[in-house]
């Protein structure tokens, strides 16, 4: 008796394992089909992610252009149309090949991008569920691309972390904060409602790409600090009180205004309300631009490889535009125009944006509005028109741009007109910025 179960049980695995096989052999194989909207719904998903996990604009910058490198340089070391960028970035070395005719290469770089992203926030979760979905998908159109492929991309990983993970990142999580010289009146110190620490004091000293050092493009000084009403600095001083005062006085109508909170792109803003506080949460400077490139690309109509090079050449720029910039305002330390008019012209007064948590020379989003337009201006060619509804989901209008270069412009005033920024800053910002975007440009070698 146990001898017949045992040969029924037998012919029941064996019957089923027939099935299954030949059920295998009927089910149509097809190629995997990615296409450019695939790459931007995964970096609209480390946006959204960003947002919500409230990363500092420089440490966006880094979310954004490792994951980034990796879908790249998958891309360029196995097609001639583009060339790697081992080599051109500091430390980079060359990735590994991909060893098999099943790898699909666009499958690759969205393994790559997903895995290096989730890696680098802090709602892995919400990576994990998108990714899962995605490699749902996948296996069942075709099993053995898929697994090839991904295969490749989490190896490319594992290679690109050795790198990334010694740009002095780590090291500076553990480096003191910011100390305020309540002794020096020129100094920066923290600002109204929250009075938050400098953020990322030590910036400086994460690994440039392409930047020979933080302070290859140090601005001039800004105006010597000075009280003195013939002085260039007061003059730059009263400049932000009065337009600010002549802004409030059209209403909350007004273009200027607009201006202001259209770029306004600050991940944290402190809410308060009777006793209790609270945030508004937007993206990032750099996100903006971002969503600029994905326009762009979108209107373009690019192909997935022709996206990934426009986003990974962007997100470079913006990296090290962050650093330079971060260079300067820890060096000149200069205090907040928030800050003075309060002490010395109109102590009820508010700019019209809350004015960030860290040194005010010079303007980040000058800089980094700079650098992007620079990039993107080669890219996509001068004088190229576009639609920008980055801030739609932040409940702000589109606004029409006749070029890159003229949103950058508009980018930096609007910090004059939120009160935030001396016009040394937005002005010597701008200039500093484009000539990251320069080096970039014209350095690194893409295509």
């Amino acid at each position: 008796m146990k001898l017949f179960k045992f040969i029924k049980y037998n012919k029941i695995i064996a019957i089923l394992t027939i099935s299954m096989l030949l059920h295998s052999c009927n089910t149509k194989q097809e190629p995997i089909d990615i296409t450019a909207n695939d790459f931007y719904n995964g970096v609209d998903l480390v946006t959204q992610i960003m947002v919500h996990d409230i990363f500092s604009p420089p440490v966006a910058s880094r979310i954004y252009a490792y994951p980034n490198i990796a879908a790249f340089e998958i891309i360029a070391q196995n097609d001639s149309a583009y060339k790697s960028l081992a080599g051109q970035l500091k430390g980079l070395k060359p990735i590994p090949k991909a060893n098999s005719k099943d790898v699909n290469l666009k499958v690759a770089a969205l393994v790559a991008h997903m895995e290096l992203s989730k890696s680098l926030v802090f709602s892995e979760e919400k990576v994990i569920q998108y990714r899962d979905s995605l490699y749902n998908i996948w296996s069942n159109k075709n099993l053995k691309q898929f697994e090839a492929s991904k295969d490749y991309g989490l190896q490319v990983v594992k290679s690109l972390k050795t790198w990334i993970d010694v740009d002095n990142y780590h090291q500076t999580r553990t480096m003191h904060k910011y100390n305020v010289d309540a002794d020096n009146p020129s100094r920066w110190q923290p600002t109204p409602p929250a009075y938050m620490d400098g953020i990322e004091p030590h910036w400086k000293k994460i690994r440039t790409l392409v930047l020979d050092s933080a302070s290859q493009y140090k601005p001039v000084p800004p105006p010597e600090f000075s009280l003195k009403k013939d002085s260039q600095f007061y003059k730059e001083l009263l400049e932000v009180y009065n337009v600010s005062q002549d802004i409030t006085q059209k209403g909350d109508t007004s273009k200027e205004i607009e201006i202001a909170q259209f770029w306004d792109c600050n991940p944290y803003v402190s809410v308060t309300r009777g006793h209790l506080m609270f945030a508004t949460k937007k993206i990032t400077p750099g996100a903006h631009w971002i969503g600029i490139t994905k326009i762009a690309c979108k209107k373009s109509d690019y192909d997935f490889e022709e996206a990934v090079y426009a986003f990974t050449k962007t997100s470079i720029a913006i990296f090290d535009g962050f650093i330079s910039c971060w260079d300067e305002k820890y060096r000149s330390n200069l205090i907040r125009p928030e800050t003075l008019i309060n002490q010395h012209i109109d102590e009820t007064w508010k700019p019209i944006l809350q004015t960030p948590p860290f040194p005010e020379y010079t303007s980040g989003h000058s800089v980094v509005s700079g650098a992007a337009s620079t990039v993107l201006t080669t890219i996509f060619g001068d004088n190229y028109s576009f639609d920008d509804d980055t801030e739609v989901p932040y409940g702000l209008p589109i606004r029409s741009f006749a070029s890159f270069n003229k949103a950058a412009e508009e980018a930096a005033v609007s910090r004059l007109y939120g009160g935030i920024h001396y016009r040394a800053a937005i002005d010597e910002g701008l200039t500093q910025g484009r000539k990251v975007g320069n080096l970039v440009a014209n350095n690194v070698k893409m295509k």
